[in-house]
């Protein structure tokens, strides 16, 4: 029998894809013909892994934005990729270390909040 493997994609209805696209490219250095493609081939963490996870309806984790989803983007360097967000004007929400990756909080133009991950160490059983 198949079983699943990993997360294929994630997709999103904007309301103006040209601006959203310029913009995951100009700011987050992001871009492919249908949107970036990540492979984890290229990534240098040992064990890089995705997560699918679910919230509560009431959670406070995904605000300020008011869609019901949030990316988790990965980056190899998180505190180097701060500094450049930041410098282009880049309001970061938030930023917490923990034992097990860093994490800083953004919002694209269409207000999905975005969490930026370093990860530290292998993935979880």
């Amino acid at each position: 029998m198949g079983r699943i493997t990993g997360l294929g994609g994630v997709f999103i209805k904007r309301a103006d894809v040209e601006k959203s696209s310029r913009w995951y490219k100009e700011v987050l250095g992001i871009s492919g013909e249908y949107g970036p493609v990540f492979r984890f081939s290229d990534e240098p963490k040992d064990d890089p892994f995705s997560l699918l996870s679910s919230f509560a309806d009431d959670t406070d984790y995904l605000d300020p934005s008011p869609h019901p989803f949030m990316l988790n983007l990965r980056v190899d360097d998180l505190d180097s990729f701060q500094t450049e967000l930041e410098e282009k004007g880049v309001e970061i929400l938030g930023r917490q270390d923990e034992p097990y990756g860093k994490f800083a909080w953004i919002l694209d133009p269409d207000g999905v909040k975005i969490e930026l991950w370093e990860q530290i160490g292998p993935a979880p059983e």
